[in-house]
């Protein structure tokens, strides 16, 4: 049986903590706030809630997988539920889109709706990656990979050229479709001229998996996984900031806090590595990803029926999610901005014809410095900057014997998925005890 000391407490440090302690381990696990979850949790204000951070997910056998290798299936503690639309894109030119998940099928008709032979054109772009995902899935997303020694299916797409935003003007010439296919890298933070082009499958997991969501808010996610720490005799520190990982004979041999040593066999870092400065000097060519513009919106009345997410497209692009909590009548949105703003980000979305100042009972502004702050690093983890990127993250291993790296800065991309995904490489990683 090792001595584990996980380092933060979000989804990524969850994850890592419960499996690792089903396998038999002593974990103790160490989280700077008052409370677990990090960027899955709720903010709150006078009566409403919104989700602090992600809204849905995409591939939903990560979480069934992670419950079912923990303890008991997903199924007996949250109910997921599948989203009709990903989301609802808005282009300037006035035309819609709706974008269904989990169909081949509903997309080339989505498609086509927007214009004759957009939707083949869309699908056979989706089915370009199912050799990406198929060999990323086998050697990289679920197999511990050693950046020294990659198969050569995986070396290839590592090392091409190709970024995402030249394969995306090869492949559309409609602007729409470009738009639809590089978003989920804009809403992240990214420019796609610096991500690699093989990224692009994400729009293959959307139309595969389709995405999903937790009926009761995201949150509930986290409170099931924070009960399970107890169940599997997790020992939680909260209000504890850890400082360093203290190395001798260059093994990690504990973890320094504001409340003294833990000692440790193993140490798991869900933080931002640059955070520690042991692993600082390893992640030091790697930028966070930062956070939009954020504002919670609580409303007496629903201004219109709108889909889960609606993506403005224009400058600032706005990304409007209608799932939050209201008290009985009323109706909670979150509004999300990049780019370009320069006035309120609500008169910013008024002028796309969506009011959401009418009605208006309490809102909260996020600026990305607050969110930083809030987190000490960003939930959408490490920035793109080129093809070399996917190497120059740490995990599931790091050069300190015993360390090992889970969470957004260890993933080729932000969401629940991909952070789930690096928790059970660590656990594969270290084993049973």
């Amino acid at each position: 049986m090792a001595r584990v000391v996980v380092v933060g407490g979000g989804f990524g440090g969850l994850a890592s903590a419960a499996r690792l302690a089903k396998l038999g381990h002593e974990v103790t696990l160490l989280e700077r706030l008052d409370s677990l979850g990090g960027a899955v949790s709720t903010v709150a204000a006078d009566g409403f809630e919104w989700d602090a951070g992600p809204t849905s997910m995409l591939l939903p056998a990560v979480v069934r997988d992670l419950f079912r290798k923990s303890g008991r299936p997903v199924e007996r503690e949250l109910e997921l539920e599948p989203l009709d639309l990903v989301r609802e894109h808005w282009f300037e030119d006035g035309t819609v889109l709706g974008l269904p998940g989990h169909s081949r099928a509903a997309q080339l008709r989505a498609f086509d709706e927007l214009g004759p032979g957009l939707g083949r054109q869309w699908v056979d772009h989706v089915e370009s990656f199912n050799d990406d995902w198929e060999v990323l899935r086998r050697a990289y997303f679920e197999t511990p990979w050693d950046p020294a020694a990659l198969p050569r299916e995986v070396a290839a797409r590592f090392d091409g050229r190709e970024m995402l935003h030249k394969r995306l003007r090869r492949t559309f010439k409609d602007e729409r479709l470009r738009q639809v296919a590089a978003h989920p890298f804009v809403a992240d933070g990214h420019d796609p001229r610096n991500v690699p082009a093989w990224a692009g499958l994400v729009a293959y997991l959307e139309q595969r998996f389709g995405a999903w969501t937790v009926a009761g808010g995201m949150a509930a996610l986290t409170a099931a996984l924070t009960a399970r720490m107890a169940t599997r005799g997790v020992t939680v520190a909260l209000g504890t900031a850890a400082t360093d990982v203290v190395v001798r004979d260059g093994r990690a041999v504990a973890v320094a806090t504001t409340s003294g040593a833990v000692d440790a066999d193993v140490v798991v870092c869900a933080i931002d590595p640059r955070m520690l400065p042991a692993l600082a000097a390893y992640a030091e060519r790697t930028m966070p990803a930062m956070p939009p513009v954020v504002c919670h919106v609580g409303l007496s009345e629903p201004v219109r029926e709108l889909a889960h997410e609606v993506v403005v497209h224009g400058d600032p692009m706005l990304i409007v999610r209608s799932g939050g909590r209201a008290p009985e009548g009323g109706a909670a949105y979150t509004v999300h901005a990049r780019g370009t703003l320069a006035e309120d980000i609500l008169k910013a979305l008024a002028r796309h014809r969506l009011d959401l100042r009418t009605d208006l009972v309490t809102r909260v502004d996020l600026s990305p410095r607050d969110l930083v702050a809030q987190w000490q690093s960003s939930p959408y983890g490490v920035l793109w900057e080129g093809r070399g990127t996917v190497r120059q993250r740490l995990g599931p291993r790091t050069p300190i014997e015993g360390v090992y790296a889970a969470g957004a800065h260890a993933t080729p991309g932000s969401g629940l998925p991909f952070v789930g995904l690096s928790a059970a490489l660590v656990a594969q990683v270290v084993g049973p005890a």
